[in-house]
C-alpha cells in the first residue's frame, strides 16, 4: 500500500480559513493531525501515510468520508515513550530538542514510529538523542 493523497476541494479550504496550516482528520472513529500540504499551482493536499492507510483498510481509488477541522494547537507533538526517555537522559539533548520547529519534531517522531521492532525505536530515540546532547542535527552523525 503506497502513501495515499487527498486533494482538498477548494470548498473545504474556504470553509476551513485560507490561514489553517494543520487540521485534524476525521475518518470513521479515528482523528489524525495531519498539514495541508500546498498543490503546484494552488490548492491543498493531505498526505496519508502507508502505516494509516493499512492501519484504516483504506485501498487505492477508494471514496472516503472525512471530517476536517482546524487543528486547535497546531504545534502539538505527540512524543514516544521511548523519546521521551532519551531526552530526560540527556539535559542538552531536551533544551536543544525545544526550539526545533514542528514540522522536524513530527519528523523526529516519525523516524522512531515507523519502526518494526521495539529495539529499533529505543535505538533510533537515544540517537536522535544523542545527536541533539552533541549539539549536532538530529538526522545527521556528527
Amino acid at each position: 500500500m503506497p502513501t495515499q493523497i487527498i486533494v482538498v476541494p477548494d470548498a473545504t479550504r474556504e470553509a476551513l480559513g485560507q490561514a489553517v496550516k494543520r487540521v485534524l482528520m476525521t475518518i470513521g472513529p479515528h482523528t489524525e493531525r495531519l498539514g495541508l500540504l500546498p498543490l503546484e499551482g494552488g490548492g491543498r493536499y493531505l498526505m496519508l501515510r502507508k502505516s494509516l492507510c493499512k492501519e484504516l483498510g483504506i485501498e487505492i481509488g477508494q471514496e472516503l468520508s472525512i471530517t476536517l477541522t482546524p487543528d486547535p494547537d497546531p504545534d502539538r507533538v505527540d512524543l514516544p515513550e521511548e523519546l521521551l526517555e532519551a531526552l530526560a537522559a540527556w539535559p542538552e539533548a531536551q533544551a536543544a530538542y525545544e526550539p526545533l520547529s514542528g514540522a522536524m519534531k513530527r519528523a523526529m517522531v516519525r523516524q522512531i514510529e515507523e519502526a518494526k521492532t521495539p529495539e529499533t525505536r529505543a535505538r533510533r530515540a537515544v540517537q536522535l538523542a544523542e545527536r541533539l546532547a552533541r549539539g549536532g542535527h538530529p538526522f545527521r552523525a556528527v
